[in-house]
């Protein structure tokens, strides 16, 4: 079967709704309200996710969301690094860069304890 699909969006939750919002635009991502518990949170024009006012913690604290990057790994780990999330929003965690046999990552978890990986593939 052929899916016609546009796009794939997951649903993610937040511990502090406000401070999850301000955590992904200081990411610098794009936040648009939906309605007063729901926001699109816009990565690329192609890549989206929604954020939602409701907090579960093992919920939250077992999402992982892989964002694949096309090149330079390390650029855009500094460029996260110098935003100092984890001194601006306490519980968010940055690691350095792990070297795997498939390809690279660095982790970052958020205010509610979801865990994003930024990678590339060899």
């Amino acid at each position: 079967m052929i899916h016609p699909a546009k796009s794939i969006r997951t649903f993610i939750g937040s511990k502090d709704y406000n401070e999850s919002i301000r955590f992904y635009k200081v990411l610098g991502f794009e936040v648009k309200s939906l309605d007063p518990k729901m926001s699109l949170v816009t990565v690329t024009d192609k890549l989206a996710f929604y954020l939602q006012d409701a907090y579960l913690k093992t919920w939250c604290e077992n999402s992982m969301i892989f964002l694949e990057l096309e090149s330079d790994l390390e650029s855009y780990w500094e460029a996260i690094k110098v935003l100092g999330l984890p001194d601006k929003f306490p519980g968010t965690k940055l690691s350095t860069i792990k070297h795997n046999d498939w390809g690279s990552e660095f982790f970052l978890h958020d205010p509610a304890g979801v865990l994003w990986h930024f990678g590339i593939f060899n």
